[in-house]
């Protein structure tokens, strides 16, 4: 009995062994979890006090995860984020051919033309007579000139035409009636030259001139007032001529050159007093310089002039015929490059940019006969 009370007691003591075992174990591993832990937590503590030693600035209550909170300052100024601004359309080049030409116009200059009507007619033209198409980017920007005195009624069916026919044919333009001071004789080409000049100093952008008589309409929207490689005659078909060319070397009426060719000329004469002579004196110096004019098709080159009575101070000039024999040896002294005047008024109508000038007056002539 002894003997199986010995065996009991060995195995109850290998058992207590064993759960003592089983116990230092399961510390050992509890105590080495909990020590990673805390090295973990300290790890964490010492890095964000090292990180405000090193910023103070940065150190601050304010949490900026939350979703109202604020960045803390750092004490730099601050650069503006990058946001893209309105873009500015890229507009395409204006069609050779525009499209929303009508071709043959009626022309009639029997109806009441108030200027009040003629502004409504044409919304888009900002003051001066100036004008941009807001859907296309032209290749010239155009200066039209007109020489002008008392021609008023002209004037209001000129700009009643002129206006539409130049919006559809997609100009960048302006209109400048250049208007002459006083009663004395009147002198067509040095106005011209004067609006030449005038305009350039309201816009050096102007590239292209039309110089056009107040009292001369085209017939036909197809007839383009732009400039070419060559000066370009556009009136090649007046009514009052039987829609003809009266001399092959007529260069009246309406005319387009551009700035360098206008340059290359000297401009226009300026001692053409008097009706008649200066256009033959350009078309000499156009043909003195090498270039040639350019002229569009009769069939578009058409014009109806607004009938009125002549003016007693635009009588014929006597020595015209004269001068135009000489025209080499005069156009180098006598153009642009000499032309004096004084501008006494620039005014900027709702449709048209009026310059008015004083001239001089001419030379006394030698009594005829």
């Amino acid at each position: 009995m002894s003997r199986l009370l010995g065996g009991t007691l060995e195995r109850v003591c290998k058992a207590v062994l064993l759960l003592c075992l089983l116990h230092f174990l399961v510390a050992v591993i509890l105590y080495f979890d909990v020590y990673a832990q805390h090295l973990a937590f300290f790890s964490r503590f010492s890095a964000r006090g090292s990180t405000r030693a090193l910023h103070p600035a940065a150190s601050s209550t304010t949490n900026c995860s939350r979703p109202n909170a604020t960045a803390p300052s750092s004490g730099l100024p601050e650069v503006p984020s990058a946001r893209p601004g309105p873009t500015v359309p890229v507009l395409p080049p204006c069609p050779d051919l525009p499209p929303g030409l009508v071709g043959r116009l009626l022309i009639e200059f029997t109806s009441p033309m108030p200027l009040e009507r003629v502004q409504r007619e044409n919304p888009g033209v900002l003051l001066g007579g100036r004008y941009t198409p807001p859907d296309c980017t032209p290749a010239q920007t155009v200066a039209v000139i007109i020489p002008f005195r008392h021609r008023e009624h002209h004037l209001r069916y000129w700009l009643h035409y002129l206006h539409p026919i130049l919006r559809r044919q997609r100009l960048r333009y302006g209109i400048y009636v250049i208007n002459q001071h006083g009663e004395d004789t009147f002198n067509r080409a040095k106005l011209l030259n004067v609006g030449f000049l005038e305009a350039l100093k309201e816009d050096a952008a102007y590239d292209c001139f039309i110089f056009s008589d107040v009292d001369l309409v085209p017939m036909d929207d197809r007839n383009l007032y732009r400039c070419g490689d060559q000066p370009r005659h556009f009136a090649i078909a007046m009514d009052k001529f039987g829609f003809r060319l009266p001399y092959a070397g007529y260069f009246g009426g309406v005319s387009g050159l551009s700035k360098a060719q206008f340059l290359r000329i000297n401009g226009f004469p300026n001692e053409y007093w008097g009706w008649g002579g200066e256009d033959d004196d350009i078309f000499n110096r156009i043909s003195l310089t090498g270039m040639k004019i350019s002229r569009p098709d009769i069939r578009i080159g058409r014009y109806r002039m607004i009938k009125h009575d002549r003016d007693k101070h635009n009588e014929p000039n006597p020595q015209r015929f004269t001068k135009i024999q000489n025209t080499k040896l005069t156009m180098k002294r006598d153009g642009i490059g000499s032309v004096r005047y004084q501008v006494l008024e620039v005014s900027r109508q709702p449709l048209f940019t009026n310059i008015t000038v004083d001239i001089g007056r001419p030379p006394s002539w030698p009594p005829r006969g």
